[in-house]
């Protein structure tokens, strides 16, 4: 694959990242660069540990993937979309709105990635070599994200509880749209 491809790939897989990174930044007082760095570096290294898992799982995981990883990733991204929405309206107002522990963190990578665990099933089956790959898509992942949690703090002052409600809200339909896309395929 080139260079182009594999970056065009990047992008497309860390579209999701980024949105999160968005949603997430908006929910995060006082925020700090070091919290978009750590938005950016579980979603960059996820989004680059998956294809290996999935290419080195190849044809044994694949069933289980395809079947099930939509329901997984909406459920993960319909539960945090909606405590983030919960957060927004009874949550702490003057306070920060912990969401960057590790245990959320883990799972918001993890809901974002299994696309790119899909990815590394398809490139066992065609035999493309996975190292190219998957340092490119974890690199763009990462600017992505990071510039995703710049933007969504700058965003975030402007309209306070709605953005939260919007990025959790934006969690949900990214769930419901990978959910929606495995049932169209059925």
């Amino acid at each position: 694959m080139s260079f182009l491809t594999n970056f065009l790939l990047g992008l497309g897989l860390a579209m999701d990242a980024f949105a999160v990174s968005v949603s997430s930044s908006t929910t995060i007082r006082p925020f700090r660069v070091s919290d978009a760095l750590k938005l950016a570096v579980f979603f960059g290294s996820f989004q680059a540990l998956m294809p290996v898992l999935g290419w080195i799982g190849g044809s044994t995981v694949s069933g289980f993937v395809s079947d099930y990883a939509p329901w997984i990733a909406f459920g993960l991204l319909a539960l945090i979309g909606g405590k983030m929405i919960y957060e927004a309206l009874y949550g702490d107002p003057d306070g920060k709105i912990n969401s960057l522990n590790y245990s959320v963190l883990f799972l918001l990578a993890v809901a974002t990635s299994i696309d790119a665990l899909a990815v590394g099933i398809s490139f066992a089956f065609l035999g493309t070599p996975i190292l190219e790959p998957v340092i490119i898509i974890g690199c763009v992942t990462f600017v992505m994200s990071f510039c995703g949690a710049i933007l969504g703090y700058r965003l975030g002052h402007f309209f306070e509880h709605e953005v939260e409600i919007l990025g959790g809200l934006i969690l949900i339909g990214l769930g419901g749209k990978i959910l929606a896309e495995h049932l169209l395929w059925i």
